[in-house]
């Protein structure tokens, strides 16, 4: 009888050194399922920074949101074209073209020489002498006592009236010069040069 206690006690023993409380494996399990659960119903913001998006603004990334403070300015804007119009560019005016024919060296002592001469002093070429001498042909045939009875006209130049040309000289009646003085005198105030009176002859059938 005391060997077989003793042996029960021993076993007692020997199986009591690896036994646990019975409370121990409830708690933990208690505390396991807890954490689970913890971390199963938590936010997954939790413990982040959250901030709203304003109204109208989509949130990103599939209901994450994103957003930074401050005033912003958007530069964007609908295009603005100038149009400008250019200054009109002043052309110069085409000198006109003398379609006078070439009258040729004047005689020595003639109306036209002297006419000429005169063109030459004022810096004017042959276009100016060969519209004065198509002009003049036209009106008196360089014909110093020409009259043209319907109009009174007179001289070299067809001066109207024929006193007119006492402006250059009490001879004007018998002096070719002074007719000449007189009528490119007259052509320079109305046209200009001898190709503008020989124009206007041309289009209107007088100067």
């Amino acid at each position: 009888m005391e060997i077989r206690a003793q042996r029960k006690s021993a076993g007692g023993d020997i199986s009591g050194r690896h036994s646990r409380s019975p409370l121990s494996l409830p708690i933990f399990a208690t505390f396991v399922t807890f954490a689970f659960l913890a971390v199963t119903l938590a936010p997954p913001t939790a413990g982040s920074a959250y901030a709203t998006v304003a109204p109208g603004n989509a949130p990103l990334l599939g209901g994450q949101v994103l957003s930074a403070e401050g005033g912003y300015e958007n530069l964007a804007g609908r295009d603005v074209f100038t149009i400008s119009v250019p200054e009109p560019v002043a052309v110069a005016p085409v000198a006109t073209v003398s379609t006078a024919p070439a009258a040729g060296v004047p005689d020595p002592g003639s109306a036209q020489a002297i006419a000429y001469g005169i063109l030459q002093s004022q810096g004017m070429g042959e276009d100016q002498y060969n519209c004065l001498v198509a002009l003049w042909n036209r009106e008196s045939g360089w014909n110093m006592y020409a009259y043209n009875a319907s109009s009174g006209a007179y001289g070299i130049p067809q001066a109207l009236p024929g006193e007119k040309m006492a402006s250059a000289g009490a001879d004007w009646a018998t002096n070719a010069a002074t007719q000449i003085n007189w009528g490119l005198g007259y052509i320079s105030s109305r046209y200009g040069t001898p190709c503008g009176a020989w124009e206007h002859s041309e289009s209107a059938g007088w100067y």
